[in-house]
């Protein structure tokens, strides 16, 4: 074994996780009244307390930032409470576990918002296609474009997630950057049309990112913050003109941030059929100084020669981490892996979420 062996352990600021297996963040859609996490929640996430680090779902800090049902949130008192089970069940089993940090911006509808009021965004573009809403499948609408003087108030939102999910006991925080949500719709210029500070060049683009990242910083420090991007990702209508320009300023500016890692989501064949532009990750991985995550479909074999290849730190696996609790001991051993249902991926109750056996059972 090596110290490149996906198996090796890694120190992750000060973190000492015992493999380079992350747990990537997947929505399930199983958080109770008041977005607010269950006990079903925290056995689902110590049953994998064995991956090198745990990524949770995507967690909104505000109201406004709801755009799914039965997502959870940190931004109410009842919320943190419902987290602190979840941290001490997965610390109890040996684990670590950090929580993604979200806003869908514009991914929402009146029907989430409070009040009923537009959903909003850099830019008054709507997405296309539809999203599911309490009233059915709806058309998303035109977001309202945020004036300047209310983008501090969302930094301040994030910042206060961030001192939430301090109180409720996680090891850190993951800025959700990636997949079509707020601060992606800010960053590139197929969803920014703005004429401010932050609109325009890929600097200001860039600057509600960064201003997150900071506020986050100033909560955790920068060797508990992780930030996550899609480069090539065209999920939730996403395009920019120059992504491999966007993208290479923004990790060079997270580099001199000094976040513990960015987690980066790989193209492929998807994008490429609705239009995008593959941003290879070895263009990115000389601008990042410290921990580089790469998720896109891994099997042990590719993740090995990632990781073995020095073009990745750790690789972050989705389904196969939601159909096998014991990912590691399977990978390490060879053994057969569990089949995921996606019919029970979204929403329901144990069953598809902590009903799938461990090798030991």
């Amino acid at each position: 074994m090596t110290s490149h062996d996906l198996d090796s352990e890694f120190q992750l600021g000060p973190l000492r996780l015992p493999n380079r297996l992350v747990m990537a963040p997947m929505t399930r859609n199983r958080a109770g009244a008041g977005n607010v996490p269950t006990g079903l929640v925290a056995r689902y996430y110590a049953q994998r307390a064995s991956a090198g680090l745990i990524v949770t779902e995507a967690t909104q800090v505000a109201p406004e930032g709801v755009g799914y049902p039965g997502t959870p949130g940190i931004h109410s008192r009842e919320q943190v409470a419902g987290w602190r089970p979840v941290t001490d069940a997965v610390h109890g089993a040996g684990g670590r576990i950090v929580l993604q940090l979200w806003h869908v911006g514009r991914i929402s509808h009146p029907l989430f918002q409070p009040g009923g009021v537009l959903p909003v965004a850099p830019s008054a573009i709507a997405p296309e296609g539809q999203l599911y809403t309490p009233g059915g499948m709806k058309p998303y609408v035109a977001p309202r474009a945020l004036e300047t003087d209310e983008i501090p108030g969302i930094v301040a939102q994030f910042r206060q997630g961030a001192r939430n999910a301090l109180d409720a006991g996680f090891d850190g925080v993951e800025l959700h950057g990636a997949n079509g949500y707020l601060p992606d719709q800010f960053l590139r210029d197929g969803t920014n049309r703005r004429t401010d500070a932050y609109g325009g060049t890929v600097e200001n683009r860039a600057r509600f990112l960064l201003e997150i990242a900071t506020a986050l910083i100033d909560v955790w420090g920068a060797d508990r913050v992780g930030v996550r991007l899609s480069p090539s990702g065209t999920f939730n209508d996403m395009k920019d003109s120059d992504p491999l320009q966007t993208f290479e300023y923004a990790v060079r500016a997270l580099d001199c941030q000094g976040v513990v890692y960015v987690h980066l989501v790989e193209g492929g064949e998807a994008e490429i059929r609705h239009g995008g532009t593959i941003v290879p990750t070895e263009r990115l991985r000389p601008l990042f100084r410290r921990a580089l995550i790469v998720n896109g479909g891994y099997d042990r074999q590719r993740a090995e020669e990632v990781v073995g290849g020095g073009k990745a730190d750790m690789v972050s696996f989705g389904r196969l981490f939601l159909a096998n609790p014991d990912l590691p001991r399977r990978l390490r051993t060879g053994a057969p892996l569990n089949a995921p249902d996606p019919d029970t991926f979204y929403g329901g109750d144990a069953k598809g979420y902590t009903d799938y056996p461990a090798l030991s059972a």
